[in-house]
């Protein structure tokens, strides 16, 4: 199905969505102007679990905003306060406030994805695979005239970490497979220790591991984008996805770009990014337009 080529403007603004305590937490809303109503995309933001805001991916969501679909980036607790699984207690509490207001937003609740980048992808994933698992869904449902879940019609992956455990072991040089350059462990591995803090924990919500084990729930449509090698993101668990998920009959869509930087959307006027908005489109035209 081709994409939608009408392009909107836009209106950005910035919400509540959950408090704890004294601290609210916000979103920030991206919502195209016109017809719709509009599927809507949840945007979780990377940053290894413990840095960035719903401010990481900006230019990215205006674009993909101004082509008809409300993104919603979401702030979330990190560590050192909140390590796992906080993060996705909030995550997933989102997708539900989400879908209580699509309509007050000209979206519709039956009609919503998550996105995310690197560590930001894997929360995406791995609420998209154990979305009713209820050490995630923590948080009372907000108030809402029917009930609502947190449901995904489509998944989008940039860069992803896939295998925490794999990578932790791959920044740490435990691997054969794959070797880290020089300094890799120094930058992960404590950022790592923040959040998961056992390996234990790792492995427990660990996308690639979930479907080894056969514990995953529903296997939402994904598509899964990334550069030839990144340095941050092993290729041996990057291959071993894309067949699992696709053994396990779940439909998966990739495209992988020429060049070894990690991020697709650093330079937004680029022909990489601009193709990757294009088929992001495309793909959430196909499954939750």
């Amino acid at each position: 199905m081709a994409a939608n080529t009408t392009i909107h403007e836009i209106e950005v603004e910035d919400r509540e969505y959950v408090r704890h305590g004294d601290t609210p937490l916000l979103a920030r809303l991206f919502k195209p102007r016109g017809r719709g109503p509009f599927p809507i995309m949840v945007e979780v933001h990377g940053g290894a679990w413990v840095n960035g805001n719903r401010f990481n991916g900006e230019e990215a969501n205006k674009a993909l905003a101004k082509n008809g679909v409300i993104v919603v980036a979401l702030d979330f607790r990190m560590p050192p306060e909140a390590p796992y699984p906080t993060s996705l207690a909030d995550i997933h509490y989102g997708i539900r406030w989400c879908k209580t207001h699509a309509e007050e937003w000209n979206g519709r609740a039956d009609r919503i994805g998550a996105m995310g980048t690197s560590s930001g992808a894997h929360q995406a994933m791995l609420l998209g695979i154990q979305h009713p698992n209820s050490k995630y869904g923590t948080l009372l449902s907000p108030p809402s005239s029917v009930p609502v879940d947190a449901v995904l019609g489509c998944i989008i992956l940039c860069s992803p970490v896939i295998d925490p455990l794999g990578r932790y072991h791959y920044a740490k040089g435990l691997r054969g497979d794959c070797t880290p350059p020089e300094g890799f462990a120094e930058r992960v591995v404590p950022m790592h220790n923040q959040y998961w803090q056992t390996e234990e924990a790792m492995a427990e919500g660990d996308p690639l591991r979930i479907l080894d084990r056969g514990d995953y729930i529903t296997l939402p449509p994904v598509f899964l984008l990334a550069r030839m090698y990144e340095e941050s993101h092993p290729l041996p668990d990057r291959e071993k996805f894309i067949k699992k998920y696709t053994e396990a009959g779940g439909h998966l869509d990739v495209t992988i770009f020429e060049g070894t930087n990690d991020g697709l959307f650093s330079d937004p006027s680029s022909s990489i990014a601009k193709k990757a908005l294009q088929q992001m489109r495309s793909f959430i035209n196909e499954h939750i337009e």
